[in-house]
């Protein structure tokens, strides 16, 4: 709903980066679950903080009109208009990010908004529109997965999509009637909480002694989305 919304009010979408990460997105949804756990719990929230953080850095900067990127990409533009760079790359950081947020429940968007910005230099609502299409499949495969394993509330989930749906539709119709320095201080403020609460939490773990894990780098307990 929310990606169709983008296509018809007058957002973009950016489908060269956008489908390579839609189907990578997808592939790591079914493995992420799984694979996630191999990999240490307490350097994967790290990373996310990390890549919030420098989101909200950029995010900021921009606003105040000093973007060291002046909106540019990390990317070279020659490199971004070849599709042998764009599409494997597009393929692995979809994989990559499918496979966090289904594997530790976080919120992908919060991962897929910052890589396009600042790997294929769009803008916030392109980056936006092409996270919610790119996260269709990934959160159907991601469900049958979880469904699958008894870790997903399906009736719970159909309630919450019933007033999900619409509220997408607002949130969409907002985000593109907003300024985009307006939009971008509102999304760096979100980022920089979330940031700042998975830090808190992690303190508190630490400062807790890794209770409830014999190994406090593979917690099982998982931050909310």
């Amino acid at each position: 709903m929310g990606a169709a919304t983008f296509a018809i009010v007058g957002g973009s979408i950016d489908l060269r980066a956008g489908t390579g990460m839609l189907i990578g997105g997808t592939l790591g949804a079914f493995f992420g679950a799984k694979l996630i756990v191999r990999i240490s719990h307490r350097l994967l929230r790290w990373l996310f903080v990390g890549i919030l953080l420098v989101t909200c850095a950029k995010l900021f900067l921009d606003a105040a009109g000093e973007d060291p990127l002046q909106g540019s990409a990390l990317a070279p533009q020659s490199l971004i208009d070849n599709l042998w760079f764009t599409v494997p790359v597009s393929l692995a950081l979809g994989m990559i990010i499918g496979a966090w947020s289904a594997g530790m429940g976080l919120g992908g968007g919060l991962l897929a908004v910052p890589v396009l910005m600042l790997i294929f230099g769009a803008d916030l609502t392109t980056a936006e529109g092409t996270s919610l299409l790119m996260f269709f499949p990934n959160a159907i495969a991601g469900t049958i997965v979880h469904a699958r394993q008894g870790t997903a509330d399906v009736r719970l989930a159909a309630v919450l999509n019933a007033a999900a749906a619409p509220g997408a539709v607002l949130g969409v119709l907002v985000a593109l009637a907003m300024d985009l320095h307006v939009l971008g201080l509102v999304f760096a403020v979100f980022a920089l909480a979330v940031a700042m609460r998975e830090m808190y939490r992690m303190y508190l773990e630490r400062r807790a002694g890794g209770a409830g894990s014999v190994d406090g780098d593979h917690d099982v307990r998982q931050p909310d989305a």
